[in-house]
């Protein structure tokens, strides 16, 4: 790809000395910009202070050398999930990516979700995610035990289920995935840890009565693709444990029903 340097000249010099006398720092950002048809990084200087993050930065470039730039953003808490990027070649939340992690000087390459196709800069089209969202049957619970009208559950239940609900839905665990990341054709088959954890949830739900979860996980949605290299655990920023709470336990539930015997048996006898 080309680099372009942008804030050349005159302009740029007095920024840096006006950084300089107001002790601030200079970032060099290098920052994707294009669309679904090709794209180019070009090169920023852009001061920052102590405390600011990437999404800073990429608001201060739009405000003063690039209004075009497109910036996908929405709480910046760190609770929408929306700033998704590649900062520095690892999937991030600009939101929460503090500047002071980075060494003074050396430059900070942001660029899109590789996963998904490109709309315009660092903006991608992620409707994939919410296709696969609406093909997973919701939850099903039994009638209310009790004359109240209430459905009650062990707290050790409620426990499971609150770690995926979590989920802020950055999709950085679909963005690293090599399943789909590598292979564009495996989307038709293969749902993402994004929605394995979602399954999961509402297999473990003890309230739930919709049949076969995890068989359906298996067979429809490709869980038995997913080889457990646990990245998108490392990436997650609410820190779900995506591989040994949700997917590893998942696939283990789908064997034990397709081939221990007594689950077989039993689900026999369910249909006469």
């Amino acid at each position: 790809m080309t680099l372009i340097q942008k804030g050349s000249g005159l302009g740029q010099w007095s920024a840096e000395r006006k950084a300089e006398a107001t002790g601030q720092k200079v970032a060099t950002m290098r920052v994707w910009r294009g669309d679904a048809t090709g794209g180019r990084f070009e090169e920023f200087q852009v001061p920052y202070e102590d405390g600011e993050v990437v999404l800073d930065i990429l608001h201060r470039i739009q405000a003063t050398q690039a209004s075009d730039l497109a910036v996908r953003w929405n709480c910046k808490a760190g609770k929408c999930g929306s700033c998704s990027a590649e900062v520095n070649g690892k999937p991030r939340l600009t939101c929460m990516t503090r500047m002071s992690i980075f060494e003074s000087g050396d430059p900070i390459t942001v660029n899109p979700l590789r996963t998904f196709p490109v709309i315009k800069d660092l903006v991608t089209d992620v409707s994939f995610n919410y296709e696969v969202a609406a093909k997973i049957r919701p939850l099903k619970p039994v009638a209310p035990a009790g004359d109240d009208g209430h459905h009650r559950m062990f707290q050790e239940d409620v426990n499971r289920g609150q770690e995926f609900r979590k989920c802020i839905e950055c999709f950085l665990c679909q963005n690293v995935c090599h399943v789909i990341r590598d292979h564009e054709e495996n989307k038709q088959h293969f749902a993402g840890p994004r929605f394995f954890i979602r399954m999961a949830e509402l297999d473990m739900h003890p309230l739930d009565t919709e049949p076969n979860r995890a068989e359906r996980a298996q067979d429809d949605f490709g869980l038995g693709y997913c080889n457990i290299t646990k990245c998108c655990t490392d990436v997650c920023p609410e820190h779900i444990h995506i591989t040994d709470n949700g997917i590893i336990p998942m696939k283990e539930r789908a064997m034990s029903a397709k081939y221990d015997p007594i689950p077989w048996i039993i689900r026999k006898i369910r249909r006469r």
